[in-house]
Parts: structure tokens; C-alpha cells; sequence
């Protein structure tokens, strides 16, 4: 192993930080801390250089990067023609796969960039191992970002060692919920002592709540917000609830907001349940228009098999809105039941059934319940997540030993005079 780092003094707004996603998808809600976090780094005058998979050119949060000064580079590609010749005449097990031609790419431009600290934002807890584990060869410091951990995936006994030892040397370890940080160790076999949980951003007030929508038709307004992604989001469960006569009864509507690889799933289960006059689909909602949707519906409903801790529940609390979720993740960490919203025991039409009719029942005290909600998510996020990030990496940096503490110190206080809330 190379370390790269010679003993000199490095200027209080110039570190060179590198941002890496791991995640599978053209973009999502999980990628909103990095992103805006490399934002206000940005602004505040650090060198950012960002890698992802599947880069969409027509992202607006790609443009958003870039307008500030961030390179963004695709970690996604094909082998070279040459390599795929080669593998014609290779083993499988030796074949050039765009997976290791990402870690070969990665390489070349961490050696290349020197950067202070590598910060490997993952959809889950595993699927960013291989790429922090070319900082750990490097020698150069990096830190973990866990959005989500679930029981169905540990890593194999081909992974375990690797995974062990990358998480034994990250700086720092982040997981969005208690519930995913101690899955994590369970999984391991191992305590994360350099762990600790952290908040995602959010796209509403943090100080206010929004008026209660007025429902003068009385029907009241549901909003599922989530990836349209059946194997995490549950909605399937959902729509079989709803497809009891009490609720085709009763005047209520959901709306199911988001876009994913399920959406024509789910749109033919509506029309197989036969749901069309109660169930609507609201499409993908970009982070300006998530307070939208709390000025027109009452109550958010979560019927999720796994998560970390979902943006969109801290979201409704935020603009007072109640909820009604399965206890999946760090869900119960901000939902008390009967307080701030309803809690389902778990995933399952029974149990999801007895959760909407304790709502149902309570409907009269939503605004209550929602006022709640918003005092209590108040307590527990800060008011700006990307602030409180940023001053952790660079608290990272200080500890890794390659600024001075005086340096790091002044680094942050600069950032926080010069960058207003992303």
C-alpha cells in the first residue's frame, strides 16, 4: 500500500474531498445527502470531485453539481472492446467486468487526486464495500454512508471478510437509523465503534407546519411517498388493505406518489383490485414540490418491508401530517404510536389493517396527532442536515491528521460564514 500524503500545511478552503454513490438507480432519495453535502463544500470553497454510477445527464441535481464546480464522473462503464475480446479466451472468474473496470477507474483517479477524504455514500449497507476498499488500499482515509440495512441481505462468506475490514477502517461509519447501525454489527459479528447515526436532508419548513388541509368534500387524503419498488416499499400490501370492502366504503383516497421499476405493477394491481376511483398515482415528485403534497392530504402511509430512516416520514411530521407506517427500520425511532402516528406491528394485510382503523377511529384528532408529530421531529433532526454533515467530514479530516486542529477548525467556521443552506 501507497500513502500519498507528504507532511505539508493545507489551505483552510481548499481540501480536495471525494464523494462516491453506489447506488444502482439514475437517482434517489438516498443520494440527496451527498449531493447537497458536496454542494455546501462547494460553496464553501473545497475541491469536489464526485463519482456515481449510472450518471443521468438530465438530472437536475447532476446539473446542480456541476453549475457549482463539482466534477461528475460516471463509474458505470463497459470494458474496453479490447477487454471484451479478451474475455473470449478467459476463465469467467478472470473476465474484465464493468465492475472491475470501476474499481480500476476509481483507482486511477484517487492516486491521481490525493483527496483528504473519501466519503462512500451506499443505498444499503454493503454496495459501496468494493469501492471504499480502493481508498482503504490507497491509504487514503474514507467514510461509510449506510442509507438502508435489511435482514435479507448479509454479506456471503466470500464478502464478510472484506466488508469486516473496510468497515474496522473507515473513519467513520454513518447509518441513517439506530435499528440499521446495530443490524450492521449483528451481521458483522462485530462492534462499529466509529459509528454513529446521522439525518438525512429534507425538503420542507423545519420551523413551521402547514395548514390543515380543508376537506370539503370529506374525504380524507392519503399520500404514499416512496420508490415504486415492491421488495422495500411494500405498496402491494397496501393496495391488497385497501381492497377490503370497509375501506372501498368508506371516503377516503390514496394517492401513490414516485416513480420506479414497479409502477406498471402496481398500476395492474389497481386496475386487477379494481381500485381505480380510490387509488391514484401522482407521478415522480421532485424536492420542490414535496410541501405540495401536505397542503392537499391528510395523513402519509408507509407500508415498508425495509428502510433506514425514510425521508418522506420525517417530511410529513415536519409539515404536521401524521402517519401511518409498518415497523420496518428506523420507522419506530421517530414514530410513536398513538402520539405522532399509527404503527403497524409488521408488513402483513392483518397487521396493516389494524393500524388504519386505529386512524380511521382517531380521525378526528389528525391536526392534533400532526401537531405532535412536527414538535417531536423538531427534536429530533437538526435544522440543517447538510451543515451538520459537512462539519463531520471536516471534523474527519482533522482527525485523520492532515490539517492542523487550528485549520480544520477555521475551515469549518469559514464554511459556515460563507455558505448559506443549500
Amino acid at each position: 500500500m501507497v500513502n500519498f500524503y507528504p507532511n505539508t500545511p493545507v489551505t483552510v478552503a481548499g481540501l480536495r474531498i471525494v464523494f462516491i454513490s453506489s447506488c444502482d438507480g439514475s437517482w434517489g432519495g438516498s443520494e440527496e445527502l451527498w449531493a447537497g453535502t458536496a454542494l455546501w463544500l462547494a460553496k464553501a470553497g473545497h475541491s469536489i470531485h464526485a463519482f456515481k454510477t449510472n450518471v443521468d445527464e438530465c438530472q437536475p441535481r447532476i446539473a446542480e453539481l456541476r453549475a457549482a464546480g463539482c466534477r461528475v464522473i460516471e463509474l458505470d462503464k463497459a470494458p474496453p472492446l479490447v477487454n471484451r475480446i479478451t474475455n473470449r479466451l478467459l476463465p469467467n472468474k478472470w473476465h474484465y467486468t464493468r465492475q472491475k473496470n470501476s474499481r480500476e477507474l476509481l483507482f486511477r483517479h484517487l492516486q491521481r487526486l490525493r483527496p483528504h477524504v473519501v466519503v462512500v455514500s451506499q443505498g444499503s449497507n454493503y454496495d459501496g464495500i468494493a469501492f471504499a476498499d480502493v481508498s482503504r488500499r490507497l491509504c487514503i482515509p474514507y467514510v461509510l454512508v449506510a442509507q438502508k440495512a435489511t435482514n435479507s441481505r448479509a454479506p456471503d462468506a466470500l464478502e464478510r471478510d472484506l466488508a469486516q475490514e473496510v468497515y474496522r477502517q473507515a473513519r467513520r461509519s454513518y447509518f441513517v437509523s439506530q435499528h440499521n447501525l446495530e443490524l450492521t454489527q449483528l451481521q458483522l459479528g462485530m462492534p462499529l465503534p466509529a459509528a454513529e447515526v446521522i439525518r438525512n436532508p429534507y425538503n420542507v419548513a423545519f420551523d413551521g407546519a402547514l395548514p390543515w388541509p380543508v376537506a370539503a368534500d370529506g374525504v380524507l387524503r392519503l399520500a404514499c411517498v416512496a420508490r415504486l419498488f415492491l421488495s422495500d416499499k411494500g405498496q402491494d400490501i397496501l393496495l391488497q388493505t385497501l381492497a377490503q370492502a370497509k375501506w372501498r366504503q368508506r371516503p377516503l383516497t390514496l394517492t401513490l406518489y414516485g416513480a420506479g421499476p414497479d409502477e406498471a405493477a402496481l398500476r395492474g394491481m389497481v386496475n386487477f383490485l379494481g381500485l381505480q376511483k380510490q387509488v391514484h398515482f401522482g407521478g415522480h415528485v421532485s424536492h420542490t414540490q414535496v410541501e405540495q403534497i401536505w397542503r392537499t392530504h391528510h395523513a402519509l402511509v408507509l407500508p415498508s418491508r425495509y428502510e433506514g430512516l425514510p425521508l418522506a416520514l420525517v417530511e410529513a411530521m415536519l409539515a404536521g401530517r401524521p402517519a401511518i407506517a409498518a415497523d420496518a427500520g428506523g420507522i419506530a425511532e421517530l414514530l410513536t404510536d398513538g402520539a405522532t402516528g399509527f404503527l403497524a406491528a409488521g408488513l402483513t394485510v392483518k397487521a396493516l389493517d389494524e393500524a388504519l382503523e386505529k386512524a380511521w377511529a382517531a380521525r378526528a384528532d389528525w391536526p392534533v396527532v400532526g401537531a405532535e408529530a412536527a414538535r417531536q421531529a423538531r427534536a429530533a433532526v437538526p435544522a440543517n442536515a447538510l451543515e451538520a454533515f459537512a462539519g463531520k467530514l471536516l471534523n474527519a479530516v482533522y482527525e485523520a491528521q492532515l490539517v492542523p486542529k487550528q485549520a480544520a477548525a477555521l475551515s469549518y467556521q469559514n464554511s459556515l460564514s460563507l455558505v448559506q443552506p443549500v
